[in-house]
């Protein structure tokens, strides 16, 4: 009797695994398969664990700070103090005039003082462009700007929860103590370098974009604080003054699209601006030869010069001018005109022989030497020690290059310096040679790092694709297996709408896989899948026509595609206009016509009726089927949630605010309370699986079952998607319950069987799910993320509830939703007489059938990556559709994965076990 008992229940355990065993090992075929092509995809550049010391230049043959008597100088220091002033974010139209661009925005002509500073010192103080290295997160930018290399597409990663800059860095030579407030400390002399770091702008394109009136005002702050910093150091200027010798830098670290976004390589995200000012008069500008100036006049006919730099260049040449050790791992050069700024302090040393443009020069070069040897060494010791490194024609070539110049500095400058009876009819010549034998080196270096540290690793990226490929054979087989088991197939007497619907359902996802291979429909991805969607439900419309049912469903589905084709453009015009649309107006009905007062009151009131619609459908829902305790819990804390978020809102609303409620709660505590609630709902839902159920109608228990998940997860997911939330929610109970109804048209005058759901609805919800996603607002790129929304609730950053909270969303109505409401396919095929085997059987075919259709999805991301990997667009476009869909399908199969543990339950068995 007891080995019965065992027996029995190790069938039980054994066939819940049956069904889903599949689904997990698919995660883990999808995770080890992203891992191995991220790898080769993403590469990353190795970061040697060394650090530059003073007495390193000894081993250079140039003529290094030992002889001006300051053994601690690698180069003769040409400032005492540095303030750097980031402004994060800093797009190079925010400083440059608005004369030097074809039309002028409202956002220009703002930081004033910059512009007039360089009008009015033009040898003093200049504006750069500053070119940055693609991608363009923060934190690579700056670990770029303080070590001089390269980080790669991958940091992107470490830019929401950014680790310690461990690699060399200029900071490191100095007293980089952390500032916490800027104007006490320009009258404190107790550091050598001042750097304050401004997010403002940053927030403020991410939240509003730059056309927006708080991206406005932030910048007229900024230039209000710079004109006090600028007062402070022109009045502490003179002899023995406190700020005597002080270069001032102000500075970005990278720019932004007109939406707020950076990461990618577009002109409007690599470009920054470097305002630089040195209060010690420099005697001259820089020669002629090194000078990369272009001028205007600007509105008030102040003639303005910029000039252009890398931002790769900006680590060495600070570091030049403070007179500390080069960053190890830096590649950049000594920038000529930012570093002649610092050429006043060199006054003593002028005499009658040389000129101050000879003494610069000379200088100039000296730096170069010791610039030059030191990125020599760094090359030298990253190819003997990285896996990654530079090939034995490369070494040649960057080793022949530099021993050409330095044979001449041997040979010929060297000596002319170090001869006190120097004149300069030869010096000058060969100094100018020297110079540009030292560019011609660093430039080859630049050119060979950008090209390798974007190297793709071939076998890896390979190996990736072969493993994916592995993992949809396998799901295939698996589906297959499941047909047979079932006794059907595509084939079947009977089954011609079934077999043309299967066959038109594999021709959908043909065209949708094959559009992923250009970046134009990549771009209009949103487009393309509600076409496809619409398509089908046309198809759909022509069957009910020809049976003469279903016609309200069939016509209604068609209208919702027509309503989401509407929402999905108003997606795109705010991808390709700036994000102030999306801020200006709290609804996009007020865009159709604004002028009028009644649309406002309507943007307002549509959302709550429709919320109070769902809520009544919720309680009209547990009361007419049946329902355990815990799901009546969790359907009455949704219908809850709905009424705080209808006082959210209102609190929000300025108009509307209730006099008796501080705004805090409203703005911030109700938003928690929401939160803390989907995760009660969530935990208690997870508690009644450990309770054995009564299957005695398994259909009944599965709708009860997905409604209540689908319930506890929509209030936050409405949240978070403002005051569209209710609509989109709205639309996806409507797209769902037409897709439903339409799938029972398939096999009407066909045999009846236990399995009956083919590919095309499922299709269907897939390509629904996608429509959803650019619906609310959504696309692949990092500006189609609604940073705001990680903020509700949140005053303050945090990471992880941050990311979790971001994720929901995104994935909100495409992922998350779509997956956990999946079951209601099965329940309206499935047959009470059928048994719970066969339900398991129907939800782990149809749960395979959908991960198979995103896994193909992301197959072709993966392909389009790999052919267009050196497209000028990679960084921009493909490689975030990459990210946006290696993520999206780890996060289906997780999903899927919880949704087995949920709807697989351990109820009690039936008869009826095949």
């Amino acid at each position: 009797m007891k080995d019965r008992e065992v027996a029995t229940r190790r069938r039980k355990v054994t066939g819940k695994w049956e069904y889903t065993w599949h689904l997990w090992a698919t995660l883990l075929l999808h995770i080890i398969a992203i891992v191995l092509f991220t790898r080769g995809f993403l590469l990353t550049r190795t970061e040697l664990p060394y650090y530059s010391n003073s007495s390193d230049v000894s081993e250079s043959q140039c003529v290094y700070s030992s002889s001006h008597n300051n053994a601690s100088s690698w180069t003769k220091p040409a400032v005492n103090r540095l303030i750097i002033i980031v402004l994060d974010a800093l797009r190079f139209d925010f400083v440059a005039p608005s004369t030097f661009f074809p039309e002028s925005k409202r956002w220009m002509d703002k930081l004033e003082v910059l512009k007039d500073v360089v009008s009015k010192n033009p040898t003093s103080a200049r504006i750069f462009k500053a070119i940055a290295d693609p991608p363009t997160t923060s934190l690579q930018r700056l670990k770029g700007l303080t070590t001089g290399g390269l980080p790669t597409f991958v940091d992107v990663g470490n830019s929401f929860g950014a680790p310690a800059i461990v690699e060399d860095n200029f900071l490191n030579q100095v007293d980089n103590g952390c500032i916490e407030h800027l104007f006490p400390s320009l009258y404190e002399d107790d550091w050598d370098v001042l750097i304050s770091h401004f997010l403002g702008v940053d927030h403020a394109g991410h939240i509003f974009g730059v056309d927006s009136t708080p991206m406005i005002e932030k910048l007229e702050q900024y230039n209000s604080i710079l004109e006090k910093v600028i007062e402070v150091l022109e009045k502490e200027s003179g002899p023995g003054s406190l700020h005597e010798n002080t270069l001032l830098v102000v500075m970005g670290d990278h720019g932004q699209t007109l939406n707020g976004d950076h990461g990618g390589g577009g002109a409007e995200e690599v470009e920054t601006a470097i305002f630089a000012m040195s209060v010690k008069k420099p005697p001259s500008s820089v020669p002629v030869e090194y000078d990369t100036s272009s001028c205007q006049l600007d509105l008030d006919g102040k003639n303005v010069c910029v000039s252009t730099m890398q931002q790769l260049d900006f680590a060495a040449t600070m570091s030049a001018l403070l007179g500390i050790p080069f960053p190890y791992g830096s590649i950049g050069q000594v920038n000529p005109e930012l570093y002649a700024l610092g050429a006043g302090s060199w006054n003593s040393d002028a005499s009658q022989e040389l000129s101050e443009s000879d003494i610069w020069m000379q200088n100039y070069a000296n730096t170069l030497c010791i610039n030059s040897w030191q990125v020599k060494r760094y090359i030298d010791a990253y190819s003997a020690s990285s896996a990654v490194g530079f090939s034995s024609d490369d070494l040649s070539q960057v080793a022949s290059v530099y021993a050409q110049a330095e044979t001449q500095w041997l040979c010929s400058t060297k000596k002319l310096l170090l001869d006190k009876n120097k004149g300069t009819d030869a010096l000058v010549p060969a100094l100018k040679k020297q110079i540009e034998a030292y560019f011609n080196f660093l430039r080859t270096v630049a050119e060979l790092a950008r090209s390798k540290w974007t190297e793709f690793d071939l076998y890896m990226m390979g190996t990736g694709i072969a493993i994916m490929s592995i993992s949809l054979i396998f799901q295939v087989l698996v589906i297959l297996r499941a047909n047979s088991q079932d006794g059907a197939t595509l084939a079947s007497s009977g089954y011609g709408w079934i077999f043309s619907a299967s066959t038109f359902a594999f021709f959908l996802l043909g065209m949708r896989a094959v559009s992923f291979l250009s970046n134009s429909f990549i771009l209009e991805e949103g487009k393309v899948a509600i076409f496809l969607l619409s398509t089908s439900g046309i198809v759909a419309l022509r069957k009910s026509v020809v049976k003469g049912e279903l016609l309200k469903e069939s016509v209604g589905f068609l209208l919702l595609c027509t309503f989401c084709r509407f929402g999905i453009e108003i997606g795109l015009s705010k991808q390709s206009a700036t994000s102030a649309f999306m801020k200006e107006y709290t609804s996009w009905i007020l865009n159709i016509a604004s002028d009028l007062p009644v649309w406002n009151h309507a943007a307002e009131v549509v959302p709550i009726l429709v919320l109070i619609l769902l809520a009544f459908w919720l309680y009209k829902a547990t009361s007419g089927i049946f329902f355990g305790w815990t799901r009546k819990i969790v359907i009455l804390c949704t219908i809850l949630t709905y009424i705080l978020i209808i006082v959210h809102w209102i609190t929000e609303n300025n108009r509307y605010v209730l006099a008796f409620m501080p705004e805090s709660i409203g703005r911030t505590y109700i938003p928690r309370i929401i939160y803390a609630i989907l995760l009660g709902q969530l935990l208690l839902l997870a508690f009644a699986q450990l309770f054995k159920g009564n299957c005695s109608d398994c259909k009944t228990n599965l709708v009860a079952k997905t409604t209540a998940m689908l319930a506890a997860w929509s209030s936050t997911i409405i949240l978070l998607s403002g005051k569209q939330g209710p609509a989109v929610a709205f639309a996806s109970i409507i797209g769902g319950y037409c897709i439903m109804r339409l799938c029972d048209i398939e096999d009407e005058n066909g045999p009846k069987r236990s399995l009956s759901i083919g590919p095309f609805p499922v299709m269907q919800w897939n390509l629904f799910a996608t429509c959803l996603f650019f619906c609310s607002g959504h696309w692949c790129a990092f500006d189609g993320l609604h940073y705001g929304a990680a903020f509700i609730g949140f005053e303050e950053f945090m990471l992880i509830p941050q990311a979790i909270i971001l994720t929901l969303d995104t994935y909100g109505f495409s992922i998350i939703l779509p997956i956990f409401g999946l079951p209601f396919l099965v329940a309206t095929k499935y047959k009470a007489d059928l048994g719970k085997h066969v339900l398991f059987r129907q939800l782990s075919q149809i749960y395979t059938t959908y991960g198979l259709i995103t896994a193909i999805m992301t197959m072709f991301t993966i392909f389009c990556v790999t052919l267009h990997r050196r497209h000028l667009m990679v960084w921009g476009l493909f490689a975030p559709k990459f990210v946006f869909d290696v993520f999206g399908l780890i996060l289906t199969d997780i999903l899927i994965c919880l949704a087995s543990l949920y709807y697989f339950d351990q109820g009690k068995d039936d008869h009826h076990h095949n």
